[in-house]
């Protein structure tokens, strides 16, 4: 794969095909959908984690590495699977959870059980002397990050769930363990790997209480030891084979430290995943809030993020969406009267950046976020705590609902919708997750009629062709206009004019003399001509277009 011309596709497989007549979905279920993502055009698959596990944080809470859940299926299923993808010309990339093991995990059962070696795979501290936790750290879930281990005198640490528990990276041991695990997976023809929340695997010897109005993950986000264990893990492991793409989620991060994560000369990882464009409809950085998003933020935070990593010899990983994340079209489109117009401009604003481009399991058919009406209907245990702490906080019902139905990550974790029957044709009973908008958003009425999956072909086979778009330089155009993302993409003698209007509301914008003289029409949403190009143009609602110079 070359990841600065390829595009990944993200599968959640609970969600995508259930084959066995389960409410869930398994790897047979993806071996059936072959042809969709080769027709897409895709050159890789981000697998979210299909590892044993009780599942209690949708399979982020892993109990085997090396094992295939009964819930998706046998070693022999993913064999398979891997086989018809490197058939079709798309490569496998699998999700490394490594800040943490379930608390099933056989590592942490045998810590229970007394095992000195395996209790030092986990981070085990005493409660103060006061008979209070060890820190005042708070889990990312919500509530203390501490929970007692078995009934002994000790607590273990636990930012996430309280049956996810850290692992120590300071102990080489762990450090083995885990790039043996790497090591597995390339012997069964994975050229691609994901690694979980890497940047906290990095806590210091002695952890000490955040001092007062500061958050605990500032004291062991983004560590400087971080970059010492990614260097000796691709030592150990993928960086022996220089054709394998690595992308590492990134939390609270910063520009400088991953530049130092993905500059080439580093030997760490080949991109990262950053979430602070996606957290500019959050009040006060709160994400269980409801405010509309704020353009000006948004645009700075791209445009810094793409001028800085450049300039550093870094590289991004591009997405709107994830499994982590509601709907882009709800955040920052039209759901309702603008989905087509505005699932494009999101989609033309993505992949003309510099970087590599990820789209998520629907977003080329322009799923929206379900619009549940009741908690009953959610299964996702950080929106369930969530909802307990927002109803303590004194907020009414409707309010609390209102948030929940913006921000919960199952509203991206809704099954594929591959026809308008009563299941989507996802599976043949009741699913784990409904999708109450399968009548008018799926694959097949997209595939028949729709133009938002064609559109996204466009753009994967443009990056393909026009090197200007996978390696040119950018710049910010227009960067204070209150309605338009605007940039300008070069590579020598090649110009690149994008412009973007995230609002439903016409803006006028100037376009260069020299787009408007000596360009094409290299994309746009709306049916227009070469002579509607002007110096003073009127973009539409939600409108998208990119002109394109060659001399």
């Amino acid at each position: 794969m070359d990841y600065k011309k390829d595009v990944i596709y993200q599968i959640y497989p609970k969600s995508f095909q259930s084959t066995t007549g389960k409410p869930t979905g398994d790897l047979r279920g993806v071996i059936k959908h072959i042809p969709y993502l080769k027709k897409l055009g895709i050159k890789m698959v981000w697998f979210n984690p299909f590892f044993t596990s009780p599942q209690k944080d949708n399979g982020y809470d892993i109990a085997d590495f090396r094992a295939i859940d009964p819930i998706y299926g046998t070693m022999d299923d993913y064999m398979a699977m891997a086989k018809a993808l490197r058939d079709n010309g798309i490569e496998l990339m699998l999700d490394m959870v490594f800040n943490h093991t379930s608390t099933e995990h056989i590592w942490f059962q045998k810590a229970l059980a007394g095992d000195k070696k395996y209790q030092d795979y986990y981070i085990l501290r005493p409660g103060k002397p006061d008979g209070s936790l060890p820190t005042n750290w708070e889990s990312k879930f919500g509530g203390p990050a501490w929970n007692k281990f078995g009934d002994t005198d000790l607590y273990y640490l636990c930012l996430y769930d309280k049956t996810q528990a850290d692992l120590d990276w300071r102990n080489p041991d762990v450090r083995a363990e885990l790039s043996d695990i790497v090591n597995f997976w390339m012997t069964k023809g994975v050229t691609g790997f994901r690694f979980d929340v890497i940047n906290v695997i990095g806590k210091d010897e002695i952890l000490v209480d955040a001092p007062p109005e500061t958050e605990s993950k500032k004291l062991y986000t983004d560590k400087p030891i971080v970059h010492t264990y990614l260097k000796e893990l691709n030592q150990h492991s993928f960086g022996q084979d220089p054709e394998i793409v690595t992308v590492g989620e990134m939390s609270s991060t910063t520009i400088e430290n991953c530049i130092e994560y993905t500059n080439p000369d580093n030997h760490e990882l080949t991109m990262v995943f950053n979430f602070h464009h996606l957290k500019v409809d959050y009040e006060n950085g709160q994400k269980w809030t409801k405010i509309p998003f704020d353009f000006s933020a948004l645009k700075n935070i791209l445009f810094d993020w793409q001028v800085d990593i450049t300039a550093g010899n870094g590289w991004n990983a591009l997405f709107w969406n994830c499994h982590d994340q509601p709907r882009a079209l709800n955040r920052f489109g039209s759901p309702d009267k603008y989905r087509v117009e505005s699932a494009k401009m999101l989609a033309a604003a993505l992949h003309l950046l510099r970087g590599t481009p990820y789209i998520y399991m629907g977003e080329e058919i322009g799923m929206v976020d379900p619009d549940y009406s009741s908690l009953s209907q959610y299964d996702d245990i950080e929106t369930l705590n969530a909802y307990k702490e927002l109803t303590v906080s004194g907020l009414k019902e409707t309010e609390v609902m209102d948030i929940i139905r913006t921000k919960s990550r199952d509203n991206a974790r809704i099954p594929m919708p591959w026809d308008d029957s009563e299941f989507g044709s996802f599976s043949t009973v009741t699913p784990w997750l409904t999708n109450p908008k399968t009548k008018d958003i799926n694959v097949k009425k997209e595939l028949e009629s729709g133009s938002i999956f064609k559109f996204y072909q466009q753009l994967i086979q443009l990056r393909h062709d026009l090197d200007v778009i996978s390696d040119g330089d950018i710049t910010p155009y227009s960067r204070d206009h209150d309605q338009v993302f605007a940039y300008i993409r070069r590579l020598g003698t090649d110009r690149l004019l994008v412009l973007n209007n995230f609002y439903e509301k016409e803006t006028e914008i100037e376009i260069p003399k020299e787009f408007v003289d000596d360009s094409r029409i290299l994309l746009a949403n709306y049916d227009i001509s070469k002579n509607d190009i002007k110096t003073s143009y009127t973009l539409k609602a939600y409108e998208t277009l990119a002109l394109y110079v060659s001399e």
